[in-house]
């Protein structure tokens, strides 16, 4: 009952703390730590510990899934290069270097040096998700930003798994770890696009909106858990069954299915998201008075390192933006400091600290296990605030900020492209003369609107499937304007949301 009780008060401050934050135009993951610290610093506050089967099994799943259905595949296979480099030797780059100022400025041992460098190495796609959605940053950098920080997790864990190893049994081996990387990723992305296809074929035979629900929510906890049985990432295996089907969603789904789907997983993602980001502000105190009287530097280690994590992601995004096809024809350093600053590290790199054991192979406690969890916890709460703080402030000093009237020149030039398209479905449909004419006109005149009660039951029949029909040609005509790349993923994915409504409105 009482953890109950904590979860419960952590989604009602987050439900606050979120309207708050629209109305100060603030991140709700920044503002939430920050409340989440505030609240352990109280007098008499509840001491909180997470198992970490919590948040790696509960939590994650979600949330990976929902992050990964945002990503649109086909903006994902122009930038897979940077993706790529950032990924992998980024999170090797940065995995040194954390380790080796964990070794010179603490007292952690090489192992457990080599396991915090595992642990922050790699971005948060929650987080960064998060943080993300409401910036005006072009459609291929946002890509970018997001699919790097789903991806650059198979790195981590498999450092992070060799780490635990070593720092438990003393050894490791190299050869073994790259064996191990190929393995955990590998299998990760067979279980997850074998899932999402025979998910997409299951649903495809399914028309209740609440069955659909029902399985979209088991499929990510599915992901993982298979992929976690058979030893390979289950990270990976969310990742790319959430990328997969996000892309054949509106295909295999109707409009009342969609509807329902995006409300419910809405509520699920915001609770999710409420209690992760308090917790990890929530944590800090409390893990900060399990350690020992040797550790009260604490605060400047994690600010070192939380300056070394900007700087190595800087020097190595720079190169790699400049050269990579896709981004080149941005200005270098503007875009270097956008990327750079959207790495914010979050729920991934605090799931994996807890998940460190408490006992070393020979029975003893794991030497440096506290430090390890207070200096993640610190660097991630001091990224999400800072970084999360300011990223809209370097995102619109960058110039690649997308205006806001271009966007929404963007958007009319789509919605007048769509009811062009049904202004010469009804008069082709007028011409052949299969249709009342007087619904014809009444369409074209305003489709939208609701007929009068004492119109006749033919009339009412014909208008009514006029009304259906438009909206299949305007969904039509919204497919081939993406096909043909005249609009973005998160225009289609927002004009199809609002001809979903009309259509489930139809019935109403």
């Amino acid at each position: 009952m009482h953890a109950v009780g904590i979860v419960l008060v952590l989604v009602v401050l987050g439900t606050a703390v979120a309207t708050f934050a629209g109305r100060w135009g603030i991140p709700a993951p920044s503002l939430l730590v920050l409340a989440g610290i505030a609240v352990a610093l109280v007098p008499g506050a509840p001491t909180v510990h997470v198992a970490p089967d919590v948040i790696a099994l509960v939590v994650l799943p979600p949330l990976l899934y929902a992050s990964a259905e945002e990503i649109s595949a086909r903006d994902l296979r122009r930038v897979w290069a940077p993706v790529l480099v950032l990924a992998l030797g980024l999170v090797l780059a940065t995995a040194a270097v954390v380790a080796s100022l964990a070794l010179a400025l603490t007292a952690l041992s090489g192992a457990m040096a080599f396991v915090l460098g595992a642990v922050l190495a790699s971005t948060d796609p929650v987080a960064v998700t998060a943080l993300g959605r409401r910036l005006p940053l072009p459609g291929r950098i946002q890509v970018l930003v997001q699919s790097e920080s789903l991806f650059n997790d198979a790195t981590s864990l498999v450092l992070f798994k060799v780490a635990v190893v070593a720092a438990a049994a003393g050894s490791v081996g190299v050869f073994g770890a790259v064996g191990k990387f190929f393995v955990l990723a590998g299998g990760g992305i067979a279980i997850g696009a074998a899932l999402a296809g025979a998910v997409a074929l299951l649903r495809s035979f399914i028309d209740d909106p609440v069955l659909e629900t029902v399985i979209a929510l088991v499929t990510p906890y599915t992901a993982y858990l298979l992929a976690e049985s058979v030893d390979v990432s289950g990270v990976t295996a969310v990742v790319v069954a959430g990328i997969v089907s996000g892309s054949v969603a509106h295909r295999i789904t109707d409009a009342h299915t969609r509807l329902h789907l995006h409300s419910v997983y809405a509520v699920v993602v915001f609770g999710l998201e409420s209690v992760v980001f308090a917790l990890i502000g929530l944590q800090l105190p409390t893990l900060v008075r399990d350690l020992g009287p040797g550790d009260a530097w604490w605060p400047l280690q994690a600010a070192v390192l939380a300056a070394a994590l900007i700087g190595v992601r800087m020097a190595w995004v720079w190169p790699t933006t400049a050269l990579a096809r896709p981004t080149r024809s941005y200005p270098t350093w503007p875009l270097t400091r956008v990327v750079t600053w959207a790495g914010t590290r979050g729920v991934m790199p605090l799931a994996a600290a807890l998940s460190i054991p408490l006992l070393a192979d020979d029975g003893t406690p794991l030497p440096g296990r506290p430090l390890v969890l207070v200096l993640t916890t610190a660097v991630v709460a001091a990224t999400l605030t800072v970084q999360g703080l300011s990223l809209a402030g370097v995102v619109k000093t960058s110039g690649l900020a997308v205006a806001p009237e271009h966007a929404a020149a963007k958007e009319e030039a789509a919605r007048a492209a769509m009811d062009q398209a049904v202004v010469e479905y009804l008069d082709d449909l007028a011409a052949t003369g299969k249709v009342n004419e007087l619904a014809v006109v009444r369409l074209r005149g305003r489709y939208a609107e609701r007929l009068d009660p004492d119109t006749d039951a033919a009339l009412l029949e014909d208008l009514a499937m006029l009304r259906r029909d438009v909206l299949s040609v305007q969904a039509a005509e919204l497919r081939r304007l993406f096909a043909e790349e005249q609009i973005g993923d998160g225009l289609r994915r927002r004009l199809q949301a609002e001809l979903d409504r009309r259509e489930a409105g139809l019935d109403a």
